[in-house]
């Protein structure tokens, strides 16, 4: 998540398999007993279609004195979007939003021009420990959308749909697979898929499932051409190769990806731009307090880091 600093992944060792183009070893920081794993952005690999950030925090158990409180902060030029696994959050933003979001729920929230939110542990809950698992991904806007209008959406896990066979359950978060499409809105094309292999079950990622294609591994190991691959591994594979894979001990993972980003895009803390004069500009507006307020949470902010 942008407000855990940590430092950049790396990628990791060689792989005999010639369809994995990328391994990443996220780097791991703990922030107050949660663990927060960083893949992407990784200097060999900026983008996976157009994801250009991807978290994973926990999972962990809070205690009450180490609630989630991340402080109002902005974003420009991207989608923030928020999946739990376990745990509860509250989200607020500077459109007068206030959504808490629980497990399976999908929040995209769209900067667009600027946007400015809050994500903490929901304060009735704040007596007893406190579960905490997810992830959280942004989404490059396509050049002619980094600046329409913020918004916010939230997506219920009733409303996604859900394919099961043999041994296979696959939650569509974002996109069109196996047949299946999901109802959140996509700025960009996009593939997000929640998979979960019960043990020796296995599953075919198709050549033309997207244009650029990877999984992240978060309950292992996957097995892909004969080589095991354990948990908190970002693969991205290969274009054009059809990919199978194989769970001996049954494995959990996300499946993203999407469409090529036309154009390069920069990042400085929460600011995605294809411009670097508009991150400049964003830095200035945050600086001088000319971005919007939380309604409900008016009183702290992160300030613009030094560096």
């Amino acid at each position: 998540m942008s407000f855990f600093p940590g430092n950049d992944p790396q990628p990791g060792d060689f792989t005999a398999v010639d369809s994995i183009e990328t391994l990443i070893i996220p780097r791991t920081s703990d922030i107050g007993g949660l663990e927060v794993r960083r893949a992407l952005p990784t200097a060999k690999r900026r983008l996976v279609g157009p994801f250009i950030f991807f978290d994973r925090m926990g999972p962990a158990i809070l205690r009450p004195t180490d609630a989630l409180d991340v402080r109002p902060h902005p974003h420009i030029g991207l989608s923030t979007v928020t999946y739990l696994f376990d745990g509860n959050i509250r989200h607020r933003d500077s459109l007068g939003t206030e959504m808490v979001i629980r497990p399976g729920d999908v929040n995209l929230m769209t900067a667009g021009r600027g946007i400015v939110h809050s994500e903490r542990s929901p304060e009735e809950l704040r007596t007893q420990p406190l579960p905490i698992s997810g992830l959280q991904t942004w989404l490059a806007l396509p050049d002619h959308l980094e600046e329409i209008d913020p918004t916010f959406a939230n997506t219920a896990a009733g409303e996604l749909p859900v394919l099961r066979e043999a041994g296979m359950e696959a939650r569509v978060v974002m996109g069109t697979f196996h047949g299946a499409q999901s109802l959140v809105k996509q700025h960009a094309e996009t593939l997000y898929v929640d998979i979960r292999l019960q043990p020796g079950a296995h599953i075919q990622i198709k050549a033309d499932a997207a244009e650029e294609r990877a999984i992240y591994t978060l309950d292992g190991p996957v097995e892909i051409s004969g080589e095991r691959f354990p948990a908190d591994r970002l693969l991205a594979f290969r274009a054009g190769d059809e990919i199978v894979i194989s769970a001996p001990q049954g494995a959990h993972f996300m499946l993203f990806g999407g469409a090529t980003m036309p154009s390069k895009r920069y990042v400085w803390w929460n600011f995605v731009s294809s411009s670097k004069e508009r991150i400049e500009q964003a830095k200035e507006e945050w600086r001088s307090g000319r971005f919007d307020i939380v309604p409900g949470d008016e009183e702290e902010f992160i300030p613009l880091p030094e560096n």
